[in-house]
């Protein structure tokens, strides 16, 4: 499916109007962390959704203990729950690091390049930092992805089909359109579960495998991890670190990985 201009898989009004639950949910949770608190209007408005809607987002998100219900609106709760769920999917772990590491991975990509790009919320900061990018063409299976780029970067988006991951809005399939056999892209950028001596692993067999086809089209490859992924290897090897041209991440590396990378002649960029 392709996508030209500003006619993306789903539109957006404002900011974060439109947005798919769980990035409007993520982006909600975020915005009372900052702020302590907030009412139903001001959401209303920073958003661009129905008053409904987001009293409906607040009542779902208290059941998960994300929040606080107040008369009017919601506060921030000290019991954060780490679950790994549709509503936030690791959205609002690490957020400033990912942030950082977006923006630097960003600059790394050039105006008309062909980019394939996985699930996860570090790509997603990746994808909100393209603004300055032009003519990009973006093939992906994350379905949190359009929304989160700006207007003007892109000349077109495709979303790659197969079985749809509704805990982490992705579709899982082979890599490429019918007729068309498979692909070439420029560029791959590419979240993880860890990175080691090992290489890149993810903890699902079937992403995992979806992924390293993602490497295999690709020309370069570039992986985002924040430094909680480091020394981590997971159940399911995605590349050895001899396929990966760039690591951007939030921290040096430790020892053996630091060694490791340095053998592999991965390029290192750390953004603090």
């Amino acid at each position: 499916m392709a996508k030209r201009g500003r006619q993306r898989a789903v539109e957006t009004e404002g900011e974060g109007g439109g947005a798919l639950p769980a990035l409007r949910h993520a982006r909600l949770v975020e915005t009372l962390r900052e702020r302590g608190q907030a009412t139903v209007n001001e959401l209303v408005a920073l958003f661009g959704v129905s008053h409904d809607t987001i009293r409906r987002d607040l009542d779902l998100l208290e059941r998960h203990g994300l929040l606080v219900r107040t008369h009017g609106g919601a506060v921030n709760s000290d019991r954060l729950v780490r679950l790994d769920t549709p509503l936030l999917s690791r959205m609002d772990e690490h957020i400033d690091a990912k942030r950082r590491i977006g923006a630097a991975a960003a600059a790394l990509v050039r105006d008309r390049e062909t980019l394939i790009i996985n699930g996860g919320s570090t790509v997603c900061q990746f994808a909100a930092a393209l603004g300055e990018r032009r003519d990009l063409t973006i093939v992906t299976n994350n379905l949190r992805l359009p929304p989160a780029i700006p207007d003007g970067a892109v000349g077109a988006i495709h979303i790659l089909g197969g079985t749809y991951w509704p805990q982490f809005q992705v579709t899982i399939g082979t890599i490429g359109f019918s007729p068309v056999a498979g692909i070439n892209v420029d560029t791959a950028v590419l979240g993880c579960t860890g990175i080691s001596a090992s290489g890149v692993s993810m903890t699902k067999l079937d992403e995992a495998a979806h992924t390293s086809g993602m490497v295999d089209v690709a020309k370069r490859t570039i992986i985002l991890a924040d430094r909680s992924k480091f020394n981590v290897t997971a159940f399911a090897n995605v590349a050895a670190l001899e396929r990966i041209d760039y690591l951007v991440c939030d921290a040096p590396p430790p020892g053996e990985l630091a060694a490791a990378l340095e053998r592999a002649g991965v390029n290192v960029i750390v953004c603090r």
